[in-house]
């Protein structure tokens, strides 16, 4: 008798499949917004980096 073999899925790579390119920036904009909360950079420094990224980002599209 065969055993059929499974697949481990990693629930962070599934999760990532399913979100669109937009979708998955601004997920990692959010973490990284986390990531830095504590250190010295200002809310406006990591919004303009943001907007720098998101610009290059949607350039492409077009």
């Amino acid at each position: 008798m065969g055993v059929a073999a499974t697949k481990k899925i990693n629930p962070e790579d599934y999760i990532l499949s399913v979100l669109s390119p937009e979708e998955r920036l601004n997920a990692a904009f959010k973490v990284a917004e986390e990531a830095f909360k504590g250190t010295k950079l200002t809310m406006k420094d990591v919004d303009s980096a943001v907007k720098k990224v998101r610009r290059k980002a949607y350039a492409k599209k077009k």
